[in-house]
């Protein structure tokens, strides 16, 4: 079954507009009310890019890793973090705060994956620095929430749950603690905490999902190179055999579309490019409250009119666009 496009096979889609586009995507945070139901899994953009299944983890493995990736294996992601115990609660650190190695995160794998494929019943697909992967196996019914999504944020509201199959949450806390205890005792969290370094004392999971399950956007008929160091992006990219690259080629934007931290200097890139008719729109799309907004601009809406009319029109900024509600 070929990769799918909300439905469209992609051995179908070809580039038929003569409108030269280019989509600019930055990200957003889901906004969850604890006294309200739980946010689905995967933040919005990851449900944006990927679909409402958001099967984060295979797409994660496909960007570090050159393996063939069945597209019917559920597949898990592990991630080592730390839990920062507050007065009564845990709060999830971001992994980019750990300053995490490979050598760490090897030795720190070492005691735990005896555990790990015996629980998983499947061995260890691949791992770095920052992710385990490996077969969801006996997890695979398990909902759970990304690093992204959880950290900075009580994880008690974001741990993984049971859907139709009882006890596999059970089943997966009590791995999850057995961990712990080999973590606390290991020589690299004793060399961690002798420098002050936050120590590894917990494992993450989450993304369980399958290849066959990824529903790209429909922006993505048209799409003929992405632009993003992001793994999501790269293995996404991988997946629907469309070019890629880290760094944006500005004599390649039309059909581009491009995921950054920092998208301030991609749009002053992509605002030249209407201003100079290298572009006709440029599409943005952001999440506010946690919903999809997509906004089309053309070099004519790249300024604000002044009710002054006869002062030139003014520009725009980055900032203006990012809080504009129209």
């Amino acid at each position: 079954m070929p990769p799918k496009i909300r439905g469209m096979a992609m051995n179908s889609i070809t580039n038929t507009t003569s409108v030269r586009r280019f989509t600019l995507m930055i990200a957003g945070e889901d906004t969850p009310d604890p006294q309200t139901e739980r946010p689905p899994s995967g933040l919005p953009q990851e449900r944006f890019l990927l679909g409402d299944r958001a099967p984060i983890a295979p797409i994660l493995l496909l960007g570090q890793s050159d393996l063939v990736i069945d597209p019917q294996l559920s597949i898990a992601c592990l991630q080592p973090v730390h839990l920062h115990a507050t007065r009564d609660h845990l709060v999830l650190l971001n992994q980019n705060q750990l300053g995490l190695t490979e050598e760490e995160s090897a030795a720190l794998l070492k005691p735990i994956l005896p555990l790990l494929e015996e629980d998983f019943k499947s061995p260890l697909l691949f791992q770095n620095a920052s992710f385990y992967f490996i077969p969801a196996g006996p997890f695979t019914s398990l909902i759970t929430h990304s690093l992204d999504q959880s950290h900075g944020r009580n994880i008690d509201w974001w741990m993984p749950r049971d859907s139709d199959e009882e006890g596999v949450a059970k089943n997966w806390r009590k791995l999850q603690n057995e961990i712990q205890m080999l973590w606390h005792i290991d020589p690299v969290n004793e060399k961690r905490e002798q420098s002050a370094q936050a120590s590894i004392n917990s494992i993450w999971i989450s993304g369980i999902g399958k290849l066959a399950d990824v529903e790209a956007p429909k922006c993505f008929q048209e799409i003929q190179s992405i632009y993003s160091d992001k793994p999501l992006l790269i293995g996404l990219a991988k997946f629907l055999k469309i070019p890629h690259s880290a760094d944006l080629n500005q004599n390649k934007l039309d059909a581009g579309f491009a995921y950054a931290d920092n998208p301030e200097p991609i749009w002053e890139i992509l605002s030249t490019a209407l201003e100079t008719k290298q572009l006709d729109e440029v599409i943005l799309i952001d999440f506010p409250d946690g919903d999809v907004r997509e906004r089309t601009f053309t070099r004519k809406a790249l300024h604000q009119q002044s009710w002054m009319f006869w002062r030139k029109p003014k520009k725009r900024s980055w900032h203006d666009l990012v809080g504009a509600n129209v």
